[in-house]
């Protein structure tokens, strides 16, 4: 008889792993020993050479769906080590030096479901149902090993038929940390007005009631609260948006089934599959013309973000309403979504008319995860519930452990290990002390929970993102006295994309986005570099162009465009025509202030380029949140594609190679004064991005002898943008690197100053 110590690394604890291998076990005939670690899964396994090799095999080949084996590592007992069970057991966890992975928090399984809607089953409508298979992970894990007494369902002590359930490996619910039912497990209730109102079913009910009225109420779910109400309510919809001081932003919206959803958007079979996934995020969906649903959702957009239900609440309430609802973060304007039941009714409580509250503890909140699936891929725009904690596999290990600190908008911070980068849920804008406190919170929990202990820090080359970090840091243990690696931000754009494909470069990198801090001083946004995981080199970018009044141009855009405008033409009476809305004692003092150079940084930025020419044919002179001109100008210009890009060439300005910026201008300004339609100018404008960048990619091509290409950056979530590079860039015969695990924008910034960092010289932290 032989023996063989298996040691098994990835997502194996919470997900079934353990009767599993004790199920595998039994059908071999084998005898042994199965438990979980802090490092993983270990396995002690005694029987013939040939039912372990096919037991081994196994392992892999027939995994719990939710499993996600990195390693498995087989080593040979010794003959007189013999097994002390006749049988084969799963035993006591033990904690190791190490770390093991975590599984993301998981949509209600299709058996739960089942269970949930029997009236004949002891959990029937029960708002917590779940198993082995489905249920919170993340959200109420505290420590490991992955046991009861190490989450949030510790204060819930399980009734005795629970209890069978979860000590029987051949159950659905054995080892089920979150295991529970009506007579022993969490309940829910509805507050208004500070009072208690109603509890279980009733309190469903009353719940319901109010959102039929219009309603808005605070959901206690998974990760943090949300904010509902109607999403056919077009007078809810607007006072959600006027309480949350969210004029424009669109809104996402939970439907109750498939067939709900087909009746209000467009799906495709990968769009569907998307949603129905583990994960569950929001997904975006072109949107039909003339239903119910309030316009006020998504204002100047032709698609919506649309989730299905995945918790047992959100299936009991959408079922019984059979509507669809706005579910938007629970949250005040820049603040993290509320965690606690107390953090809702402090922050909430001038937002909703109620709270629908339960007693579970949220331990890690985590927001929505949003995408888009472009060529049935999955293109993550936000990466959080139901993705993180789970890491990025590297096909190389870091020499080092790092902390990236990500950047200042849609934070993620990483923690690098070895192969493996720990990207973590959405944090939020630094800019509000309680983003600060929740990226602190989060940072200790990570270190915590995967015991990683960094050797260096990354962060943003911005010299205030430089201050933010020493700030951050001094709040994180001993980790202020570590040395520092700053990275450039479109460096980091490109880094990431290459991690997550395994490709170290070097590669041509199209970083564009709305801006990033510059070493020759300006504000970078629309760079041409070549890039490798280490190292980069600018060698073309947009042509520079004024912000005046920096950030105050950000969120008016028209600002920028008056200042191209001047640049472009020389004819007062054009500026005149075409900024007649705006009055003329404004115009004189931004043409001063831009002249002058006062509070007026210069910038190669893409994204500010998308802004300034919404702004200037019409479509959106301010803004109220970030890309919303640039992504109402690219809905304008789906409405008339294909067209025809304007003749206009890149050019070379002493050792860079441009695209002209104000060319692009006096084309736009032309065709206005021609009478093209604003969705044929969009339409030109992107068709022209299109052909200048894979124009540029080819001269640096030439120059370089590279034949691979990274695109990354904010406007790359632009599908008509992204489609049009891809295409052409693969016709002319080069290799096109997209993202699909991290987000193309800030959110995916840390993976790639984290892998950046691991292989570049420090900076002395004093």
């Amino acid at each position: 008889m032989d023996g063989e110590h298996i040691h098994i690394d990835g997502i194996v604890q919470g997900v079934g792993f353990r009767p599993f291998v004790y199920r595998l076990a039994h059908h071999h005939a084998l005898s042994g020993w199965v438990r979980n670690s802090s490092r993983g899964v270990d396995i002690e396994v005694w029987g013939p050479k040939h039912a372990l090799d096919a037991f081994a095999h196994a392992l892999q080949a027939q995994a719990p769906p939710l499993a996600r084996i990195t390693h498995i590592q087989r080593h040979p007992l010794p003959a007189n080590d013999l097994s002390p069970n006749a049988d084969f057991v799963i035993i006591q966890s033990q904690e190791e030096h190490g770390f093991t992975l975590v599984s993301p928090d998981v949509a209600t399984c299709s058996d739960c479901l089942r269970e949930l809607f029997d009236p004949a089953d002891r959990r029937y409508r029960y708002p917590f149902i779940n198993c082995t298979n489905c249920g919170p992970r993340f959200s109420i894990i505290q420590a490991l090993p992955y046991d009861r007494p190490q989450t949030t369902m510790a204060r819930f002590r399980m009734c005795d038929s629970c209890q069978t359930e979860y000590k029987d490996p051949l159950d659905r619910r054995f080892h089920a940390q979150p295991n529970a039912c009506p007579a022993c497990g969490p309940h829910i209730w509805l507050e208004v007005h500070g009072e208690h109102v109603a509890s279980h079913d009733k309190a469903l009910q009353f719940a319901e009631k109010l959102l039929l009225e219009g309603r808005i109420l605070a959901i206690k779910g998974l990760g943090g609260f949300h904010l509902a109400c109607d999403a056919r309510n077009h007078q809810a919809v607007l006072t959600l948006r006027a309480r949350k001081q969210r004029p424009y932003k669109p809104l996402a919206v939970m439907m109750p089934d498939m067939t709900t959803l087909r009746h209000y958007c467009r799906a495709s079979a990968a769009e569907m599959d998307a949603l129905t996934s583990p994960a569950a995020p929001i997904v975006l969906l072109t949107a039909h013309d003339k239903t119910d649903m309030s316009p006020a959702i998504a204002p100047g957009q032709d698609t919506v973000g649309v989730m299905l239900p995945y918790t047992p609440l959100h299936h009991l309430l959408l079922r019984d309403l059979g509507i669809p609802l706005v579910m938007t973060s629970g949250n005040r304007r820049h603040e993290p979504i509320a965690r606690t039941n107390e953090q809702a009714r402090q922050h909430l409580s001038h937002l909703a008319d109620a709270f629908l509250m339960h007693d579970r503890p949220i331990y890690n909140r985590n927001d929505d995860s949003v995408i888009l699936v472009w060529h049935d891929k999955k293109l993550p725009l936000r990466r959080s519930r139901g993705f993180a904690p789970e890491p990025i596999q590297l096909t190389q290990k870091a020499p080092t452990s790092v902390l990236a600190l990500g950047s200042f908008m849609k934070n993620t911070f990483c923690l690098l290990e070895q192969d493996k980068a720990f990207l973590s849920q959405h944090i939020g804008e630094m800019d509000d002390v309680r983003v600060w406190d929740f990226f602190v919170e989060s940072v200790r929990r990570y270190r915590q929970l995967f015991g990683i202990h960094p050797e260096r820090i990354a962060h943003d080359l911005h010299p205030e993102f430089t201050q933010i970090a020493e700030s951050l840091l001094a709040q994180l243990d001993t980790l202020q006295t570590l040395p520092r690696v700053p990275i450039q931000h479109h460096h980091a754009h490109i880094a990431s994309c290459l991690a997550e494909h395994g490709v170290t470069g070097p590669v041509i990198g199209l970083a564009w986005d709305g801006t990033g801090y510059g070493p020759d001083g300006t504000i970078w946004g629309g760079e041409f570099l070549i890039a490798d995981l280490r190292t980069y080199q600018r060698l073309g970018r947009f042509s520079i162009f004024p912000l005046p009044g920096n950030e105050a141009a950000i969120r008016q855009p028209w600002r920028i465009a008056l200042a191209l405008t001047d640049q472009a033409v020389d004819d007062p009476a054009i500026i005149d025509s075409l900024f007649s809305e705006i009055p003329p004692n404004a115009r004189q003092l931004i043409l001063a202030q831009t002249q002058r150079a006062l509070n007026t940084p210069q910038t190669s930025s893409a994204g500010r380029l998308f802004d300034a020419v919404a702004a200037l044919i019409g479509l959106c002179k301010e803004v109220t949140y970030e890309g919303q001109a640039a992504m109402e100008l690219e809905t304008l210009a789906r409405t008339a594609t294909p067209a025809t890009p304007w003749p206009i060439s890149i050019h070379q300005n002493q050792n860079l190679y441009e695209i002209p910026v104000e060319a692009i201008i006096r084309a736009v300004i032309q065709d206005m004064q021609q009478g093209v339609s604003p969705n044929v100018i969009a339409a030109r404008f992107h068709q022209t991005l299109i052909t200048l960048g894979v124009d540029m990619a080819t001269v640096l091509s030439e120059k370089t002898g590279l034949r691979e290409i990274a695109l990354s950056g904010g406007c790359f979530y632009n599908r008509l943008l992204l489609d049009g590079l891809y295409h052409n860039l693969q016709a002319r015969g080069f290799v096109v690197y997209t993202h699909h695990q991290v987000p193309a924008g800030d959110g995916g910034l840390a993976l790639g100053q984290a892998v950046i960092a691991a292989q570049q010289e420090t900076v002395d932290a004093s």
